[in-house]
């Protein structure tokens, strides 16, 4: 049969790994030969032009790959395909058909595949039914190789993904993979793998493992065969920091800076809250190995905290953030409790009282714990949160103002997100309107809050001009100029060089950028 995997991916720098997995388990899998080919598009794409290209193949078979960034563009998508290949059949898995096959059979979709796409597909192909028993398909001892020429070719520098285990050893409640034990592939195929991509002209290499550590001997392995590669590729892994042991911190800690990247789950402080959703994690532990690992600045540390879980309020969760706040991660990620189709959260969500959208990405709304105007709170703290730390702005000024208002950190970005919200604001507007803001904080000095704020900026932009709120005029310009010519070894560009309330100069070294913080290098002079 000719068929057409598709892949409708949330940006157009992400790549989708299933659809080649599934084209490479067909391959190696079917019983029979078909003709398969991948095609990969994104939401922001029209349905008309994903319909154009898929028509173009001329397929039997579409096959579809769905998750919760793509669920509510599908439907539509569904419709066009359908109007464009009337005669094709419409074939969904991946986790958002799967746990909820009748809704998009509905839809359009002629099958609903359940399982390891690498072989419920082939099958599928080779037997055009679909009665196949998801017991009947075990993931294959030897995993499926999905890096073709046909994927290198189509990657062009965007994300890469690779997958070393499939599962997790944990229940936790908000998940899907929750308790489903976990398969480890081959270390010599994934070692191949990965040396495979960090040639692939990938800039990162993000690990789709959803602990990537649970096996702290196999993690320590990989970790130092990544360490070892000669190549300029960032690694992103999931890991659970309290897993962490004092060996594995050592070696991380000779990693090259921006090597690696780790993205820790607290998910919560607050005890009943963990216990509620079966969260198994040693918070103290966990706090701990996050400030060994960003003692070495070298790796860049993640943090997520999930806001809504069971028994936690609004006060016990401001409790979590400035806990997951005071280690420093260079990401503090504040998100909300989403009740996933086949997570057992969302199927005891009726008896807790949660209350959550019926669309993607299903959010909470609220629940016995959280009203409507917690959730409004939180979100205004998310909001300033995000359009400040989490893109390394302003940072000097952040700890400044919050060490002399004495403000807890949950309470400053909550009081920022409110007095003044970013939805698409131009960043110099932001950046005069937080420096208003922060000049009014009990105890702020106006000049000490505008050199760290100039500093700030000249360490995060570049060849941008400063807002009016934070310039002053050079004193002794052509003094500064050859000041910085001398530093930099050529002369400064626009945007690069201003004077602090001392009469010092300070300029940015814009072609010097710290690969771990991603901000540029501030000289004073």
């Amino acid at each position: 049969m000719k068929a057409v995997l598709l892949a409708v991916n949330a940006k157009y720098i992400h790549s989708c790994l299933a659809v080649w997995v599934i084209a490479a388990g067909t391959e190696k899998n079917a019983r029979f030969s078909h003709d398969v080919s991948v095609i990969e598009s994104t939401i922001q794409q029209r349905d008309e032009d994903i319909a154009d290209l898929v028509a173009a193949q001329e397929a039997d078979v579409v096959g579809i790959s769905t998750y919760i960034w793509n669920a509510a563009k599908l439907p539509g998508l569904l419709k066009t395909l359908r109007k464009r290949l009337p005669r094709a059949l419409f074939v969904l898995g991946g986790p958002e058909a799967e746990h909820n096959a009748e809704y998009w059979l509905k839809q359009g979709a002629d099958y609903v595949l359940p399982g390891e796409g690498e072989i419920t597909f082939p099958a599928f192909l080779d037997h055009n039914t679909p009665k196949i028993p998801h017991s009947a398909f075990p993931i294959p001892h030897s995993p499926i190789d999905p890096y073709s020429e046909s994927y290198l070719e189509t990657l062009k520098g965007r994300l890469a993904y690779l997958e070393t285990s499939r599962g997790c050893p944990f229940k936790c409640e908000f998940c899907l993979s929750a308790g489903s034990g976990v398969s480890f592939f081959p270390l010599d195929t994934v070692k191949e793998q990965i040396a495979k991509l960090s040639k692939s002209g990938a800039k990162t290499i993000k690990l789709v493992d959803r602990t990537f550590n649970c096996n702290a001997e196999r993690a320590f392995e990989l970790f130092e065969h990544i360490i070892g590669l000669d190549t300029d590729c960032r690694f992103h892994f999931e890991i659970a920091a309290d897993l962490l042991d004092d060996r594995t911190i050592a070696l991380l800690s000779s990693a090259p800076p921006g090597r690696i990247q780790f993205e820790a789950g607290l998910q919560s402080f607050f005890t009943p809250a963990l216990e509620a959703v079966a969260r198994k994690t040693d918070t103290e532990t966990a706090v701990r190995n996050i400030k060994a690992l960003l003692k070495g600045n070298n790796i860049h540390v993640h943090v997520d905290l999930i806001a809504g879980l069971p028994y936690e309020r609004l006060d016990e969760f401001k409790n979590s953030f400035d806990r997951a706040y005071a280690p420093g991660a260079h990401t503090l990620q504040l998100g909300f409790l989403k009740l996933l189709h086949g997570s057992v959260l969302r199927d005891r969500a009726d008896d807790l009282g949660i209350k959550y959208s019926k669309e993607p990405p299903y959010t909470l709304q609220s629940s016995p714990w959280l009203n409507p105007e917690d959730i409004s709170v939180l979100k205004q703290t998310e909001n300033a949160l995000r359009h400040t730390y989490n893109k390394r702005r302003f940072l000097t000024a952040l700890e400044y103002v919050i060490s002399v208002s004495g403000m807890r950190p949950f309470t400053l970005y909550h009081a920022l997100g409110e007095a003044v919200p970013n939805h698409g604001t131009q960043l110099e507007t932001y950046a005069g309107q937080v420096f208003d803001f922060f000049a009014n904080l009990p105890g702020t000095d106006t000049d000490e809050l505008r050199d760290r704020m100039v500093c700030d900026w000249l360490g995060m932009v570049k060849g941008k001009n400063m807002p009016a709120a934070l310039k002053r005029a050079i004193r002794n310009p052509e003094r500064a100029v050859l000041e910085a010519e001398k530093r930099l070894g050529r002369k400064p560009g626009r945007g690069e060089i201003t004077t602090l309330h001392s009469g010092k100069t300070v300029f940015a070294d814009s072609a010097s950028r710290d690969p771990v913080t991603g901000l540029y290098r501030i000289i004073i002079a």
